[in-house]
């Protein structure tokens, strides 16, 4: 309800009350599977409760919307739950929330599904309204990226945007090596193993609290998806440069990038907001990359006292529409929230580009599937900026200039595209 109402972030609203109630970490585990699946189905269970319900979904409370999505989701995904328990546990848990006249209508609606076989209402309509209901997405987010990707596309981001997503580490190498960080890991039942196809990478399972581990506080890794490390390795920045990232907080690129130069040169992490950048700050204090200086910078305005940089990565603010799997309540949000970002991505880009030295290497990335803030912004520079150029991508990434992951790798939706400054207009 939180999330819903007042627009709170997933992880913090069920940190918050995990931490609050202090359950033990069977309950926090079905508490935590509940809460985010809820949230990765609403569209779906929605559906579902329309059809059952001889008031429309819109017209509920949200107190007793909350306790039935609670009770769909049980009931359809939880194989473990009772569907007794499933609902009687929400005739109960709707009387605690204030609203017991509504415990009879709860009671009916969840057990007029069951008699009807927890049938899912997919309509037989249009294409987007199906894919809509079936993969638990709202219907212009699937007509986004129908026009802009294609069905067969969409599909593939519609199933991995749902179930629970992979865990990455990175490696600190200037402190640890892959294997070693597996053997302690070990010790605390943590289940990590090397990534196929890219070095430095772990793929970890059973994880518990990996923020708190020895290993952690000590700086031997850090978490961060795949498509990050694939960014910051798609700068190619060499050991003793200069480079500069833009909007760096919380710093993940930045660190993965100070690993693949050895600790030397330097990296200039900017941010907009203080606090922020004390935060990489201190990290990076932690994991001994002292390579790096993170600062206060407005980066939508130039700065000459920065200077100009060998390699510089601009990864924007974005609308996240990448990272849904595991920040589901983006999904939800109106596209036309989304609408002015492209404006103030292309700003960034601009004026991080005036940092890039000649003969330098400039990348802008985002974290959203949306071609509005992705090939949009990108042509439009290129179209904009004759002094730079397309440069290719590494080979792992198809050696073109730019590549946006549509759910493959096992990694998070993402966009990069590269360019050179050459200072030699058409």
């Amino acid at each position: 309800m939180k999330v819903e109402s007042r627009g709170a972030w997933s992880n913090l609203a069920l940190d918050t009350h995990l931490l609050k109630y202090g359950l033990e970490p069977r309950d926090a585990a079905f508490v935590s599977a509940l809460f985010y699946g809820v949230l990765e189905r609403l569209v779906t269970l929605d559906a579902c409760i329309a059809a059952h319900s001889k008031q429309p979904v819109e017209k509920l409370s949200p107190a007793v919307l909350a306790v039935l999505r609670t009770g769909v989701y049980q009931l359809l995904y939880m194989d473990t739950v009772p569907d007794s328990a499933a609902v009687n546990e929400s005739v109960e848990l709707v009387k605690r929330l204030r609203k017991a006249q509504a415990s009879g209508f709860v009671n009916g609606v969840l057990r007029s599904f069951l008699r009807a076989g927890k049938a899912v209402p997919v309509p037989k309509g249009p294409l987007a309204a199906s894919l809509s209901v079936e993969y638990a997405c709202p219907r212009p987010l699937v007509e986004l990226w129908l026009q802009g990707y294609g069905e067969d596309a969409a599909r593939r981001l519609l199933g991995d945007s749902l179930g629970r997503p992979p865990l990455y580490l990175r490696v600190n190498t200037v402190l640890i090596t892959p294997g070693e960080l597996i053997s302690r890991l070990a010790v605390h039942g943590v289940e990590a193993v090397a990534a196929p196809d890219l070095p430095d990478c772990l793929v970890v399972e059973k994880t518990g609290a990996i923020h708190k581990l020895p290993e952690y506080r000590r700086g031997f890794y850090h978490v961060q998806d795949k498509s990050s490390q694939l960014c910051a390795l798609s700068l190619e920045a060499t050991p003793g440069q200069r480079v500069l990232d833009a909007c760096s907080a919380p710093g993940g690129k930045a660190f993965t990038l100070m690993e693949l130069m050895g600790n030397r040169g330097e990296i200039v992490a900017a941010d907009l907001h203080p606090h922020r950048v004390k935060l990489v700050a201190d990290r990076a204090r932690e994991m001994k990359l002292t390579g790096i200086r993170a600062v206060t910078s407005d980066m939508t305005k130039h700065d000459p006292a920065l200077g100009e940089f060998d390699c510089v990565l601009c990864d924007v603010p974005c609308s996240g529409l990448g990272v849904i799997r595991r920040k589901p309540e983006i999904k939800h949000k109106p596209l036309a929230d989304f609408e002015k970002l492209p404006s103030v991505q292309y700003k960034i880009l601009e004026n991080t580009a005036q940092y890039c030295k000649r003969g330098g290497r400039l990348l802008y990335s985002t974290c959203t599937l949306n071609p509005a803030e992705n090939e949009g912004v990108a042509d439009r520079f290129l179209a904009e900026h004759p002094a730079f150029r397309p440069a290719r991508l590494p080979a792992s990434l198809g050696s073109f200039h730019r590549r946006t992951l549509l759910g493959e790798l096992g990694a998070d939706g993402f966009f990069m595209a590269a360019f050179t400054r050459t200072d030699e207009p058409d």
